[in-house]
């Protein structure tokens, strides 16, 4: 159920928000054995409400991509980062989401003046003001729509991983550690793209 929270955080006439310019933030791709993880910053446009916006995870993939067109139409601004494997495997899964993040917001066209995280925390080093939402995916429209445009970018790109190593059935499990990514990965060995922290990864490569 969407809360209070999600519609004060939109209003242009709540008096505690009426000066602010806030940017939702979302990432995608903590969980995969593969691939970089996303991050999107959105700033909506109160002229132009999006019906629907919700956790991303909540959606289906086509009413991701539905909605994620309309984001980009009629946004007053967005963007969307990512962190490699490397940058995984060097600083971890948490900071690199926490730096896909700030890339994000860094890369906006409009600079805001709060930014929206959802979680539990926010990126160290940013030149604005930031909360920490959880589950703010479901609560702030600005950060769904972030977590709608992660999401989409995240996947998409599996989609070209899979072109680039079809053996591995990207464009199905998108990275996750499914038994069938598992069983591949078994089978055909580490890629580049697997991020060699992580212990499945890991433990084959330790064999």
């Amino acid at each position: 159920m969407q809360t209070m929270l999600f519609e004060n955080f939109n209003d242009p006439n709540d008096p505690n928000h009426s000066n602010e310019l806030i940017c939702g933030v979302d990432e995608a791709g903590r969980g995969p054995l593969a691939g970089p993880v996303f991050a999107a910053a959105v700033i909506l446009d109160p002229a132009y409400p999006i019906e629907g916006l919700r956790d991303s995870k909540k959606l289906t993939a086509a009413r991701r991509d539905s909605l994620a067109i309309q984001i980009k139409n009629h946004a007053l601004a967005w963007s969307v980062a990512q962190c490699s494997e490397v940058e995984i495997d060097t600083l971890n899964i948490l900071h690199a989401s926490m730096l896909a993040m700030q890339r994000a917001i860094e890369a906006l066209s409009v600079t805001p003046t709060l930014a929206l995280i959802d979680g539990n925390r926010c990126p160290s080093k940013l030149s604005m003001r930031a909360q920490a939402i959880v589950k703010g995916d479901d609560k702030v429209a600005a950060i769904s729509a972030a977590s709608i445009l992660a999401k989409t970018a995240r996947d998409a790109a599996l989609v070209v991983l899979h072109q680039q190593y079809p053996q591995y059935a990207f464009d199905q499990h998108k990275g996750y550690p499914t038994a069938l990514h598992l069983k591949l990965l078994r089978t055909h060995g580490v890629t580049p793209v697997h991020r060699k922290s992580y212990a499945p990864v890991r433990a084959l490569l330790a064999d």
